[in-house]
């Protein structure tokens, strides 16, 4: 190379060199601009503010119930406050005591139970204190059997509709949900933050350990009133129990839907982030209209482990943050009767006497009417049932069969 054409190669180098440079440099400041620019937008975000304060009462199962109004319509009406329904309803008498019109749907609603057609009254109010939502569509579902479960009319379900137009916590400590605008807001130290994919319904990670140790998905479901509900097709595939070893106990549930055929056990370990629970009671299920979508889910997470904490939902960040609260550590409902109550026609009944249970050992049949549990003769449901959890006890139930007042000794089995 002659020393002319040497010297144009090192001046071509060093003109590339300093484009090269002034390039690294323009991008340097571009990103400069895009990060001040996102920070400055940060900071004029406006901070949430504090909206609605509703206290609300917990049921069997962890369920929350709060009261509010809809439309013009005087009556405070129970509802139950839940994640895993993505809209949001009333119940069919409760829209016909109110007279309130409905029109049709071509919408359907699958639970664990089955799929149901329902119809809905469309741009509505929701009233709470200090807050009203418009321009909301119900839909109008039977929650006739909810009523019977809990022995109170339930009159709707609060799902996606409302929780993805706010940040809502809910509070088991001062038993009170506080609704604030979407914003920013500053989260309580303690807690731990999640990132759970939702698509109406939040999904959430954990791991599950039994004779296998799986990670799986599983719905944030508020409104299930149990710590885990586990269908029987993920069971199956990911071989987690040892079914000669650990025999499930049969029993059944109501939702939605009816009554669904369920076996009841317990897993010997689940972790939740940083949570971490042993011995859990768990359901499991023939999920036969594929309300999980398995494999996308393995189930779902109930309410029963679930009000362990103070939860904080903002849909709208796509967090939920959770601090453990004075429930945290309280025991696991392990007790097995055999036996099904529901309130019906102002009268505690016995629907279900499973086969080969400790209820129907002790002589109890379907239609009897529970008159008092353990000297309890208040006629609650919920006291009832709460009395009927002291496993490894015999409870004296007082029944009542055509005409005839009978008294029975019911042996409370534990599942662990």
């Amino acid at each position: 190379m002659s020393c002319t054409n040497h010297i144009r190669f090192l001046s071509s180098f060093r003109l590339s060199s300093s484009a090269r440079f002034i390039g690294v440099c323009n991008l340097l400041a571009a990103l400069l601009v895009f990060y001040a620019t996102t920070a400055r937008a940060e900071i004029k975000t406006p901070p949430s503010r504090l909206l609605s304060v509703i206290p609300f009462r917990v049921l069997s199962g962890g369920i929350i119930v709060i009261k509010s109004k809809v439309g013009d319509f005087p009556d405070s009406l129970n509802f139950i406050f839940d994640t895993g329904s993505d809209g949001i309803s009333l119940d069919s008498t409760t829209c016909e005591r109110l007279h309130i019109s409905t029109q049709l749907s071509d919408r359907k609603i699958r639970s664990i139970s089955g799929i149901s057609l329902v119809r809905f009254v469309p741009n509505t109010v929701l009233r709470m204190p200090d807050l009203n939502i418009d321009s909301l569509n119900f839909y109008v579902n039977d929650f006739s059997i909810l009523t019977s479960v809990y022995g109170e009319n339930i009159d709707g379900i609060i799902g996606y509709s409302f929780f993805s137009k706010f940040i809502v916590k809910i509070d088991y400590d001062s038993l009170k949900i506080y609704v604030y605008s979407r914003g920013s807001i500053k989260y309580p130290k303690g807690g731990y933050l999640t990132h759970p994919f939702i698509v109406n319904l939040p999904v959430e990670s954990a791991k599950v350990k039994e004779n296998a140790d799986i990670t799986a998905r599983f719905y944030f479901d508020t409104g299930a009133g149990l710590c885990l509900l586990l269908s029987n097709d993920f069971i199956s595939d990911s071989a987690l129990f040892n079914i000669k070893k650990k025999k499930p106990v049969e029993t059944l549930a109501l939702g939605v839907g009816g009554k669904k055929s369920l076996r009841q056990t317990t897993v010997k370990d689940f972790k939740f982030g940083p949570f971490h629970f042993r011995n859990v009671p768990a359901y499991i299920f023939d999920d036969e209209y594929n309300i999980t979508s398995y494999p996308s889910l393995a189930g779902l997470i109930g309410n029963d482990l679930l009000d362990r904490f103070n939860v904080i939902l903002n849909y709208g960040r796509r967090e939920i943050y959770m601090t453990p609260n004075s429930h945290y550590r309280d025991l696991f409902d392990y007790s097995y009767t055999g036996l099904g109550i529901y309130w019906i026609g102002g009268d505690v009944r016995v629907s279900d006497v499973i086969k080969d249970s400790p209820a129907e050992k002790a002589g109890f049949k379907t239609d009897d009417i529970i008159i008092g549990v353990a000297n309890n003769f208040s006629g609650n449901i919920q006291d009832y049932k709460n009395l009927l959890q002291r496993t490894g006890e015999k409870i004296k139930v007082v029944v009542r069969r055509e005409n005839k007042l009978l008294e029975f000794k019911l042996k409370v089995n534990s599942i662990f």
